[in-house]
């Protein structure tokens, strides 16, 4: 039983000394010359300007939700239709309301207009 996870801990741990190994070398072996203008804090490649606690817009959170409408959409539709043949009605069935749901959380953001650019 052990034996089927070996090459999991392997890839895991391979991963964990890939993870710190390369941005250690990486600061290690890179130039360390700083200047006034590197050093600054900058917004988007120009100065900062404002207070960084204002209330973002209602829209950046529509936005949001409905990416995550779409990536739950992909990352369930795609397993569920290569299992579909073996789910059966219950698995379509399941799969309808799921839709369901996600079709009503797009009406909500086409009626709060997230979907319209200004």
């Amino acid at each position: 039983m052990l034996n089927q996870y070996l090459p999991v801990l392997i890839f895991i741990i391979l991963g964990v000394i890939a993870g710190c190994v390369a941005p250690t070398l990486g600061y290690l072996l890179s130039p360390k010359r700083p200047y006034p203008e590197k050093q600054s804090t900058y917004e988007c490649g120009f100065e900062a300007f404002g207070d960084a606690r204002k209330p973002f817009d209602v829209r950046y959170y529509l936005v949001a939700i409905l990416f995550i409408i779409f990536d739950l959409e992909t990352a369930f539709l795609v397993p569920w239709a290569v299992v579909f043949r073996k789910t059966g009605w219950p698995g379509m069935i399941a799969m309808g309301i799921f839709l369901g749901l996600l079709t009503i959380g797009f009406i909500y953001e086409w009626k709060k207009g997230a979907l319209e650019w200004e």
